[in-house]
């Protein structure tokens, strides 16, 4: 098992980067954050999971260790495989997680896209009791890449397709997530953005609702 990478960071996008290791490329898929902390030509390490499938092998990466604990959990879960279960850390963090499973508050769930209100109550079912509560659920600090305002949104939106929303709700939720914080539209600060908008659903509920089972 690979768990974990350190080299290079060779390509970055918004779903996926490339860390070069030994003069291997080692193609990852993340979360938004934790693709907004690495930086292009830098070194890196994040932790990882190999997920192995008949017809592929597919590298997904992780700020941490914690995050790729909660991550192998949510795969233990029926029906959840690994594209849903980044969605969850993409929108909720470990700790998070840990909160609402333990307390079984399936709404935090539907937060996601993808997970609707039968699906939420089955993760909490078979989550409680695997993830207890042991910090404050705060999340760190995630770094900041700068964008041209003219070209950040279609990034963001390219980011929140990747988790599961159709393009419409994603560039419609970006809309209403920043209409209290104009100077981040003007900005145009991609991460930044998408921790605003990912954070406005984590508070405010499931606002979408379009394409989930």
């Amino acid at each position: 098992m690979i768990s974990s990478l350190r080299g290079t960071v060779a390509h970055l996008g918004l779903s996926s980067a490339v860390l070069e290791v030994g003069g291997v490329g080692m193609a990852v898929q993340a979360t938004p954050q934790t693709l907004s902390a690495l930086r292009l030509g830098e070194e890196a390490r994040v932790s990882t999971a190999l997920i192995v499938r008949e017809d592929s092998l597919t590298l997904f990466a992780f700020a941490d260790d914690d995050e790729r604990e909660v991550f192998d959990i949510l795969l233990t879960v029926s029906g959840v495989g690994p594209r849903l279960a980044l969605a969850v850390l993409a929108v909720l963090d470990p700790e998070s997680i840990r909160v609402a499973a333990h307390t079984e508050d399936s709404k935090a769930f539907t937060k996601v896209p993808g997970i609707g209100p039968k699906v939420a109550g089955r993760i909490v079912l078979e989550l409680k009791g695997k993830l207890v509560p042991h910090g404050t659920g705060e999340s760190g600090p995630v770094a900041v890449v700068t964008a041209g305002t003219e070209a950040w949104k279609p990034q963001v939106v390219e980011a929140l397709s990747s988790l599961g929303w159709s393009e419409k709700d994603a560039s419609a939720t970006v809309d209403k997530a920043l209409k209290d914080s104009p100077g981040l539209a003007e900005r145009g600060d991609v991460p930044e953005i998408l921790r605003a908008t990912l954070r406005w659903l984590g508070q405010d509920g499931a606002r979408m609702r379009g394409g989930r089972g």
